[in-house]
């Protein structure tokens, strides 16, 4: 297989396949792989023999991350084979392959990253997992699909919960709520993940992708909708509040290794007062 910058592609089986994210030092999502996962989900497509693939981490403390704020001006430009920006692009493929996709998430899953993780089939975590949309405390609002997602997933109270505190969520929450199929001991998420992946993989493409195709009619939102929200987060980067906040995350560590993005929800609960100047 080919090379890939921030993430590696595994063929444990023609069957089965293992993409483990590596962008240190903490996983953000950056433009190179907004441009890299829709070739990725290219290859996925053209593998015919392909059934499953699990999505995992070499970091244990950030499965994947929120976009790298400091380069949104080099955030790509081009439209996916679907015709959509690249990172709906990716997402909606994914969710609509006639291949199952599985998360198994230890560590932090922020921002696009868990936008992403949400267009995937099923969603496991260990025990110490953390979910969060930080992007409202931010100025900004979600624009990889999780405010299209997580109302389907969570019902729209929660939805409106998680978005609006731009808080960190515990696995144990997250399962509660609907986000994923499943928090288990962090010892016990390999076993789970991988038995159930092999499981699946040995069964029949045909039923798989007819399963999926008529799940999908009534649980996906529209590539239209999710690219609505993408317009405006971008856009959201030119109104006043983000302008004043962006500048003072970055100074206090965003985007890098340290307390600040280890404990994001905590910190961005602790800002100064929005109208302040």
């Amino acid at each position: 297989m080919r090379q890939w910058t921030h993430f590696t592609v595994t063929a444990e089986t023609g069957r089965l396949w293992r993409v483990t994210f590596d962008s240190p030092p903490i996983n953000l999502v950056t433009p190179e792989m907004l441009t890299e996962l829709p070739e990725l989900i290219d290859e996925m497509e053209a593998a015919p023999d392909l059934r499953v693939v699990v999505f995992e981490s070499a970091n244990p403390d950030y499965f994947l991350n929120h976009y790298d704020t400091s380069r949104v001006a080099e955030t790509p430009t081009g439209l996916g084979v679907t015709g959509y920006p690249l990172v709906i692009d990716a997402g909606t493929r994914l969710s609509r392959l006639p291949v199952v996709s599985i998360a198994k998430i230890r560590g932090r899953v922020r921002g696009v990253g868990c936008e992403f993780a949400q267009a995937m089939d099923m969603r496991f975590a260990g025990d110490g997992a953390l979910f969060g949309q930080p992007e409202t405390a931010n100025g900004n609002l979600p624009g990889g699909g999780g405010l299209e997602h997580l109302p389907l997933l969570l019902g729209r109270a929660r939805a409106l919960e998680v978005i609006l505190t731009s808080d960190d969520y515990p696995a144990d929450l997250a399962e509660r709520y609907g986000w994923v199929n499943r928090a288990v001991p962090d010892a016990e998420l390999d076993g789970l993940v991988d038995t159930l992946a092999r499981r699946i993989a040995s069964f029949d493409k045909d039923s798989i992708t007819a399963v999926k195709g008529q799940v999908n009619r009534y649980t996906l939102p529209s590539a239209e909708d999710i690219k609505s929200s993408y317009d405006i987060y971008f856009a959201s980067f030119g109104w006043p509040g983000s302008q004043r906040r962006l500048p003072a995350a970055i100074a206090a560590g965003r985007n890098q290794a340290g307390d600040y993005e280890f404990r994001l929800g905590y910190h961005l609960g602790r800002q100064p007062d929005g109208d302040a100047e």
